[in-house]
């Protein structure tokens, strides 16, 4: 469904275009989305766990160790920085020739840079310049998850049923968990496997094994069919001849920043888990590096099919009443996860992890990708959405673990930190409310309905 505030400039596609894909191209574009991303998250969280576990050592020698994790979060935020830029040009070509070639271009990238990673020296070789080389790579990484997150999930959705939207575009998001899983278990298995050699080279294996997935998502990625809704708004000649960011300016102010707002907590709590908890539990001397990564494997493995479960919910009573509602539930549920997480007990640190991702993080992302597709015409999709998940991003996730090294303190503990991700629940709860999102109906969610005084909320 468009957003009811912008029906007037943002006409639904009509259900026909929706049909046009075959079982076999439905199937064939949602395995493609869902590798894809995995692919693509296997690559950008494997430099996050990296970046609090072995870039403080490694580049930026020399250094106090707070310091030096600072530095190296900063690393990681520049990718961040990258994404909405890499959103914006990405989306432009993906609105005007497609979503397919783009999606073909970001992938490569992405595993480029990685390799690139893996074979690059340490401070202890080539000095300052290799964290300046590491930061453009982030960049670079950055870049290329920019494009990728909205077209692999439009992808998935644009081949969907119309009934099905939801579920349809957390297929490919349920990628990132998958990936992430990959990440983090291949990182436990070389860190346990290399030992004291960890440091030394072992951390490069991850990044080099990329290559590997890499191959076989460009395959797969040329054997999908476009998205069926862009192809029948180009036959309609629907497609902008101006540019699509003014198109955005002009007409999707509102949606834009609300949409960012809206997702910012959960992608808070995303980048939190993955980048900030892991060396904190490390660092408390409750479990190793290892344990650590195996637990954040476990719960990323659950988050892979919760993802689609709050989706599927919000399928069937709308994408915002199931989104303020987890966004209720995880401002009161984050309390109990950093208990769990100050316990000294391995099992209930396990048990926060599985608290933070499957359910607190899923909660109000599972449904987030057609909640902001549906805010975006087909022509205009691709870099509306983009553009928003990835401020979002920036304002989330990339803010994550900075924020965090300066709420947690031995005085406070994690009471700062946890009252500034209630405070950013009630911003993405309240965007997502005001946002009128027209996903309130049951039905087909791509079918318009004349305004209404009364939200059905």
């Amino acid at each position: 469904m468009i957003n009811d505030d912008l029906r007037s400039t943002a006409p639904a596609a009509p259900p026909a275009a929706l049909a046009t894909s075959t079982p076999t191209e439905r199937r064939r574009a949602q395995a493609s989305s869902f590798l894809g991303s995995a692919v693509e998250y296997y690559d950008f969280l494997l430099y996050a766990a990296a970046a609090g576990l072995v870039f403080p050592e490694l580049f930026f020698t020399g250094m106090d160790q707070g310091v030096a994790i600072l530095l190296s979060y900063l690393t990681l935020f520049t990718g961040y920085i990258s994404r909405p830029i890499g959103g914006l040009l990405f989306g432009h070509f993906g609105d005007k020739i497609g979503r397919k070639r783009m999606l073909f271009i970001t992938l490569m990238v992405m595993g480029l840079v990685s390799i690139a990673i893996g074979l690059m020296p340490t401070a202890g070789s080539i000095g300052i310049a290799a964290p300046i080389l590491l930061a453009l790579m982030r960049l670079l990484q950055g870049f290329a998850v920019g494009g990728e997150w909205a077209g692999a999930m439009l992808m998935s959705m644009e081949h969907s049923k119309s009934e099905s939207r939801g579920i349809g575009a957390s297929i490919a998001m349920a990628g990132a968990p998958f990936g992430a899983v990959l990440a983090t278990l291949v990182l436990a298995l070389t860190s346990s496997a290399t030992g004291d050699a960890f440091l030394e080279w072992g951390w490069r294996v991850p990044f080099l094994l990329s290559a590997v997935v890499v191959a076989v998502g460009l395959y797969l990625r040329t054997r999908v069919s476009e998205s069926p809704e862009f192809e029948a708004a180009r036959e309609r000649g629907e497609v902008h001849t101006g540019l699509p960011v003014a198109i955005l300016v002009t007409k999707y102010r509102r949606a834009v920043l609300l949409g960012t707002l809206g997702v910012m907590a959960p992608l808070f709590i995303q980048s939190l888990l993955a980048v900030f908890m892991v060396p904190y539990v490390v660092e408390a001397g409750v479990v190793t590096r290892e344990t650590a990564l195996y637990m954040l494997t476990l719960s990323n493995f659950v988050h892979v099919f919760t993802i689609p479960f709050f989706a599927w919910v919000s399928d069937r009573v709308g994408r915002r009443r199931t989104m303020v509602a987890g966004a209720i539930f995880s401002a009161v549920a984050i309390w109990p996860m950093f208990a769990l997480f100050d316990s000294s007990s391995p099992g209930l640190v396990a048990l926060a992890f599985l608290v933070g991702n499957p359910l607190i993080q899923a909660s109000m992302f599972g449904p987030v990708g057609a909640y902001l597709s549906e805010m975006f015409e087909p022509t205009a999709r691709y870099s509306g959405v983009s553009a928003t998940y990835q401020l979002g991003s920036l304002l989330g996730a990339g803010l994550a673990p900075l924020v965090a090294q300066e709420l947690v303190t031995a005085d406070a503990g994690t009471r700062d930190l946890g009252l500034y991700i209630v405070a950013a629940y009630v911003v993405s709860g309240l965007a997502v409310w005001f946002s009128r999102n027209a996903g309130e109906r049951r039905g087909d969610p791509t079918v318009a309905e004349p305004a209404r005084t009364p939200v059905d909320a």
